[in-house]
């Protein structure tokens, strides 16, 4: 970000223009600390807050609140009194250069003046992200363009003038002086420095000045910039730890039979599995040197709460999921005024593209500080938006647990029975024979049903004909095309030709499943009786996943439904499916050779390979290729999930552990 930098020279001092509490502005004050090699760094605060202000900045990377009471006039307050919170963090460019300055142990000198009453400037200021891309010379170019209508405030006045009365002491001793100021003040403050100034009448001393720890729970909402990116900072400004193992920590709810057999479910500590996602995301969150880029920060968020996530209910989030997330996030900022979302933006965009599952796991991550405590040797203080006189905006999240359901019962509750002893649930597995449990199977069949009759529909779509009205209105108005072509002054009729041949076989595909390792249990299940379809699919392993005597979670990469039944052979045995290329081709050669009809309905995220087509039209079938985002991303993920039971037996009990 070297070639960002842009300082403003005027005697000894080399002034940097900067924005409170944007983190770029204080990656900005480490690069001019290191171009200008200042022999004192000079900043836009009071001198009667020196003492506690340092104190907070040596607290880092603990965030601390200073405190203080200004009188205000014209206030309902009888006391005539208002109070003033100035957090320290270590994303704000003013504690970057104190920090700074008391590790390279240089003189940090407080400029500013002390007033009572300082009125609060609502600035609509861009996106100060434009300063990764466009540099900080033609960012402060145009902020001083759009400022130039407006006349500076009686306070501001005394402010600069006193800021430049102390340079001026400054600069008697220090030939290399380094400013960190606000854009608002340089350009009336570099026109002040080159006159004499008198002494500014100011408070010279302060009382009731105290320093409180922030509250954890605090840091989510009133930091200047969102506790995780404020977090990629802080780690990125010293040498990073040794990046943790993307499988090292997780928190996964589910447990696996090998943890039942030596005691039963291991739970990691949560703040251990967060810093870790912390320290992986620092690592790839900008280039070497340089502090965290926000557009790579906020990829790696999605990329970490996307694993939680994945690892907490166990659901994916796919291709489709993470474009119209950062689509929408962006679009959201758009119209808001900003270049990247904030962080409202993307929680919103995150429950709205995914699910609330998901939108608490991201702001979970996002909101964690790892090295904030509640317990400190300050008195720890709560804040809310409305005690920093800043507008707040709510969103809440419904996340469901593995287990909840709608119309969850007490009594069924009541009715499932826990281990009275590690690996209790294994004996249930006594059985050599396994099945399914009957109302999943009512459920996928139900939906088997339902893309027959939407790849029906597609067909009829494909080989429907529209024509302008002469003599009949064959099948009905196309009311999409009158409209298209109203110019003509025509009406548009369409006619629904014959569909030749029914849907015979489905195949639905989550996962490809391409390294062949995420799904690699193998079945074929011939129906139990004439309402049934056979099936074939490779899912998740039933025992990484026990939740009862004999009862095993599963999770599809994929299915294939073929009508009627008891008819297929194991198809993961078969010979002649054996030049496909992976799981999902095998279903669909599975599907063309088994369906009695002519058409097979493919659903997956993208459609089968070119050759498919040629050995259907051999066979005299025909693939209906249905895109996976065009259905309903609940209800697949509703269907998604199945159990395998031990033996017929387990059916009378499932209902207990299967909700």
């Amino acid at each position: 970000m070297s070639q960002k930098l842009y300082l403003e020279k005027f005697g000894p001092v080399h002034a940097l223009p900067i924005l409170h509490y944007k983190m770029e502005f204080a990656s900005l004050v480490r690069r001019a600390v290191d171009r200008v090699s200042p022999d004192c760094i000079a900043v836009e605060l009071p001198a009667t807050l020196e003492a506690p202000f340092l104190h907070g900045v040596r607290r880092l990377p603990q965030i601390s609140v200073l405190r203080y009471d200004i009188r205000v006039s014209g206030k309902r307050d009888p006391r005539g009194s208002e109070t003033v919170f100035l957090l320290i963090e270590p994303a704000d460019p003013l504690v970057e250069a104190a920090r700074l300055a008391l590790e390279r142990e240089l003189p940090l000198a407080f400029v500013d003046v002390d007033l009572e009453d300082y009125p609060v400037h609502q600035e609509h200021l861009p996106d100060s992200y434009a300063v990764q891309r466009i540099g900080l010379a033609p960012y402060y170019t145009e902020y001083l363009k759009a400022g130039r209508g407006s006349p500076p405030g009686r306070e501001d006045l005394i402010r600069e003038r006193g800021m430049a009365f102390r340079l001026r002491q400054l600069a008697a001793s220090h030939e290399r002086i380094l400013l960190v100021c606000g854009m608002a003040h340089l350009e009336r403050l570099k026109a002040c420095y080159g006159q004499p100034q008198a002494v500014p009448l100011e408070r010279v001393r302060r009382e009731g000045i105290s320093l409180c720890n922030l509250h954890p729970d605090s840091c989510r909402e009133i930091l200047g910039e969102y506790p995780f990116l404020s977090a990629l900072y802080e780690l990125r400004r010293s040498p990073l730890p040794s990046e943790p193992a993307a499988d090292q920590r997780s928190l996964r709810r589910s447990f696996s039979a090998f943890e039942l057999i030596a005691g039963g479910k291991r739970d990691l500590p949560e703040e251990e599995a967060l810093f870790e996602a912390v320290v992986r995301s620092a690592h790839h969150a900008g280039r070497e040197g340089d502090g965290p880029d926000r557009q790579r920060a906020m990829l790696r968020l999605f990329r970490e709460a996307a694993r939680h996530y994945r690892q907490e209910t166990g659901e994916t989030v796919h291709l489709w999921q993470k474009r119209a997330f950062f689509r929408f996030s962006r679009n959201y900022a758009l119209v808001a005024g900003r270049l990247l979302p904030d962080l409202f933006q993307m929680l919103a965009a995150a429950r709205g593209c995914l699910d609330d599952n998901f939108a608490y796991a991201f702001w979970r991550l996002a909101g964690f500080y790892p090295w904030q405590r509640e317990s400190a040797e300050l008195p720890t203080l709560r804040l809310r938006p409305e005690d920093l006189a800043a507008g707040s905006r709510r969103i809440r999240f419904r996340p469901r647990s593995r287990h909840e359901a709608k119309g969850f019962s007490h009594l069924r509750f009541l009715n499932r029975k826990g281990q009275k002893r590690p690996g209790e649930w294994l004996e249930g597995f006594d059985n050599p024979s396994i099945c399914s449990y009957p109302p999943e199977d009512l459920v996928i069949e139900e939906y088997g049903r339902f893309l027959k009759r939407k790849g029906t529909h597609l067909l009829t779509e494909e080989q429907s004909r529209v024509e302008p009205f002469v003599a009949s209105v064959l099948d009905g108005i196309d009311v999409r095309q009158t409209i298209r072509n109203l110019h003509e002054g025509k009406i548009y009729v369409r006619e629904n030709l014959r569909v030749k041949g029914g849907v015979g076989s489905v195949v639905v595909i989550f996962d490809e499943d391409r390294g062949g390792k995420k799904f690699p249990y193998l079945m074929t299940w011939l129906g139990e009786h004439d309402q049934e379809s056979d099936m074939a699919f490779y899912a998740t392993p039933p025992t990484d996943n026990v939740v009862g005597p004999g009862i095993c979670r599963c999770e599809y990469g994929g299915f294939l439904l073929s009508y009627p039944p008891r008819r297929m052979y194991d198809v993961w045995q078969d010979s002649d499916y054996s030049f496909a290329r992976g799981k999902a081709e095998v279903l669909l050669l599975a599907a063309l050779d088994y369906s009695r009809e002519k058409h097979v309905v493919y659903v997956a995220a993208r459609p089968p390979r070119s050759g498919f087509r040629q050995i259907a039209a051999r066979l005299g079938k025909k693939i209906v290729y249905v895109p996976i985002g065009a259905l309903s991303p609940p209800k697949l993920k509703r269907l998604r999930v199945f159990h395998v039971l031990a033996g017929h037996d387990k059916r009378g009990l499932a209902k207990d552990y299967i909700w």
